[in-house]
């Protein structure tokens, strides 16, 4: 990458991108190969924002189908979110990579709150950015919470890492004549209920025109080559 196409980037994972093999928790050789990926789009001069779920420990929304009060399902959730975001900064600092969480709710002594700016400063100073906590709102999933932070520090692309390569017509494990689009409108990936974030954060992209590159993460080195200027995965706009 002698020439990055984009300046700064928030990439979204999923908690459950961080379980590997194992059924819960974290698998710290995910964890390191993610973090090495990130380091070396960060070393190539990339602003790199990060939003991670929490699913891998807990998910609130599953927490209240079981009977669970919501609010307090999703509290918690927030909190699963601020442990895989410390363990991702370890990974990252071993990686090389200089790294600040950021949460949206107040755990200072693991962590600092988040403030735009603060963030803002610490990506211009090549610092690999990780908001925990969500918005730091029940009812509101981490999708919604890396399309609001997307918005916020001003990112050239918000890119979702998934388990597939991009977004299909339907589900490909389970139709084999799935169709991999390239390119699909916003309104279209809301209108035919692909499910490639929830709709708050779908639409929250569509009205502040932040596109969305939905790619696999299981592949290694395709950060680096997105970044790179390579048309893989599919391109929300």
């Amino acid at each position: 990458m002698e020439t990055p196409r984009y300046r700064r980037i928030l990439l979204k994972l999923s908690g459950e991108a961080l379980l590997g093999d194992h059924d819960y928790g974290i698998d710290p050789k995910v964890s390191s190969r993610i973090a090495a990926e990130v380091a070396e789009v960060s070393h190539a001069g990339v602003q790199v924002g990060i939003v991670i779920g929490g699913g891998n420990i807990f998910r609130g929304a599953g927490l209240a189908s079981a009977g669970m009060d919501r609010i307090t399902g999703d509290h918690m959730g927030m909190l699963a979110t601020v442990m895989n975001s410390l363990a991702l900064q370890d990974a990252l600092e071993r990686a090389g990579a200089t790294t600040r969480v950021m949460s949206a709710i107040t755990v200072r002594e693991v962590c600092e709150d988040y403030i735009r700016r603060r963030a803002i400063r610490h990506l211009e100073k090549g610092r690999v950015v990780v908001f925990a906590a969500g918005t730091g709102n029940p009812f509101f999933t981490t999708d919604t919470a890396a399309s609001l932070r997307s918005i916020e520090i001003g990112a050239d692309l918000m890119i979702k890492a998934t388990k597939v390569d991009g977004v299909y017509s339907s589900d490909p494990s389970a139709d084999a004549g799935a169709r991999l689009y390239r390119r699909i409108s916003y309104d279209e990936v809301i209108e035919q209920k692909l499910r490639v974030m929830d709709t708050n954060a779908m639409v929250l992209c569509r009205d502040q025109s932040m596109p969305i590159r939905v790619i696999g993460l299981n592949v290694e080195g395709n950060l680096a080559r997105l970044v790179g200027g390579e048309d893989i995965g599919t391109l929300v706009e």
